[in-house]
């Protein structure tokens, strides 16, 4: 009498785990034995600091716009920078050292929180073109095609919207290669890591 019983139960648990199923099969709910992966959490980076992009961590000084890496894209941060104070220089040498000086500096607190890094690493210096290069050349101390990709994208793309520029910037670097021309599409700003483009066959050698 008690097997009888046991059994009628243990029918009974069976049939209403049998059903349970049917219900969540009927509400769309597909049933799985392996785990689902759903892909990587959405990102909570804001990619925005208090004030609209706007720090002053080098203090007083020139309203100028550079790209950091955030999300990973590069987003436009505007900043108060300092004009280096060498002399012998052109304007366009020290307004371009100014850019990458602020790219180069660690960022803020504000711009941590936010999600923004620079992959832009110093000593890096700026320099004039040198005989034969071609008009507006700016030579680094360092070859651009050794630096980071996503740090070369950050340099053209704040070189480029300079005021000086046509929305390309000619870079060369310390050795006897010729300078090249790069430019920042809307591809490079989605895609700091992929090959910055370039505007044409590199520059004879000077």
């Amino acid at each position: 009498m008690r097997s009888r019983t046991s059994s009628g139960r243990s029918l009974a648990v069976l049939a209403g785990a049998l059903a349970l199923a049917g219900t969540a099969g009927g509400c769309g709910i597909r049933t799985t034995a392996v785990p689902v992966n759903a892909g990587p959490a959405p990102s909570r980076v804001p990619c925005e600091v208090a004030g609209g992009n706007l720090t002053t961590q080098g203090g007083p000084g020139l309203a100028v716009r550079v790209y950091l890496v955030c999300g990973s894209k590069l987003v436009p941060v505007e900043r108060a920078a300092s004009l280096p104070t060498e002399k012998a220089t052109g304007e366009r040498v020290r307004m371009a050292q100014a850019l990458v000086n602020e790219l180069r500096e660690r960022t803020s607190a504000t711009e941590q929180e936010a999600g923004f890094t620079t992959y832009v690493r110093g000593p890096l210096h700026v320099s004039e073109a040198r005989d034969g290069d071609p008009a507006g050349t700016l030579r680094l101390s360092r070859q651009p095609e050794d630096l980071q990709t996503a740090a070369l994208a950050q340099i053209v793309c704040t070189l480029t919207e300079a005021a000086w520029t046509d929305g390309s910037v000619v870079l060369g670097g310390p050795g006897a290669y010729g300078a090249r021309g790069y430019r920042c599409d809307d591809d490079t700003k989605r895609h700091p890591d992929a090959p910055v483009p370039t505007t044409g066959p590199r520059a004879p050698a000077s």
